[in-house]
C-alpha cells in the first residue's frame, strides 16, 4: 500500500510556479523545484507527473490566480478602458514580487532547446487565446461606435499585447513601476476615438 501524500499540492504548486517565474521553464532545476517545495523529487512526480506537466499545471494557476485581470478587462465598458485595465494591471503584476519582476508567460519559455519547443508552443497557444479575445472585443467596440469604422481591431490588440509583453521585459529588467506606468499611458495617448465615444464626451 503507497504512503499517503504528506504535502499540500496546492502550497507545492504555488511554489513551484515562483520558480518557473523567475528562473523560466528549462532555467528551473529539480533541485530548484524540489527545494522551493519542500518535497523530494519522487513524490512530485507522482503527484505531478513530468517537468513538463508541472510546468503546464503551475502556468495553469498563473493564468487563473494571476492574469484574472484579463477576462475583467473584456467586461469594462470602452476599449480605452480595457487597453488601460489590461496595461495598467500587468504593470502592477510584473513590479509586484520583487523576486519574480515580469511575467512568467513571456519569461518561461522565450528561447530553449528542442526539448522545450512543447513548452515554447503552449505559451505562444495561450498568448494567441488572449489576443483572439481582444480582437474580438474590439470588434464589439467598433460596432458599438466606440472605435472608429476605420480601426483596425487585430492590430489594436497585437498593440496592446506588444506593450504589455514589452513591459514585461522591461520590468525583468529593473524598470520601475512609475516608468512603466507612464509607458502604458502613453500608450494609451494615442487610442482612437469613435462616435459614441466623442459624444459621450461632450454630453
Amino acid at each position: 500500500m503507497g504512503r499517503n501524500r504528506e504535502f499540500d499540492v496546492d502550497q507545492a504548486l504555488e511554489a513551484a510556479l515562483s520558480v518557473f517565474w523567475r528562473k523560466g521553464y528549462e532555467g528551473a532545476s529539480y533541485t530548484d523545484l524540489t527545494q522551493a517545495t519542500g518535497v523530494e523529487r519522487p513524490a512530485l512526480y507522482s503527484a505531478f507527473g513530468n517537468k513538463e506537466a508541472l510546468f503546464r499545471r503551475a502556468l495553469a494557476r498563473y493564468y487563473e490566480h494571476y492574469l484574472n485581470f484579463f477576462p475583467a478587462a473584456l467586461e469594462q465598458p470602452t476599449s480605452r478602458e480595457v487597453a488601460a485595465h489590461i496595461l495598467h494591471s500587468a504593470v502592477a503584476l510584473h513590479t509586484r514580487y520583487p523576486d519574480r519582476k515580469g511575467c512568467l508567460g513571456i519569461h518561461g519559455a522565450l528561447a530553449g532547446s528542442d526539448d522545450a519547443e512543447p513548452i515554447r508552443r503552449a505559451l505562444i497557444d495561450a498568448r494567441a487565446d488572449g489576443e483572439v479575445a481582444l480582437r474580438d472585443r474590439f470588434e464589439r467596440a467598433k460596432q458599438e461606435g466606440d472605435l472608429p469604422e476605420t480601426a483596425n481591431s487585430a492590430v489594436l490588440a497585437v498593440f496592446v499585447m506588444a506593450v504589455t509583453h514589452g513591459m514585461a521585459v522591461q520590468a525583468k529588467a529593473g524598470f520601475s513601476r512609475d516608468m512603466l506606468e507612464a509607458v502604458a499611458e502613453q500608450a494609451l495617448s494615442t487610442w482612437p476615438t469613435g462616435s459614441s465615444t466623442l459624444s459621450g464626451k461632450s454630453s
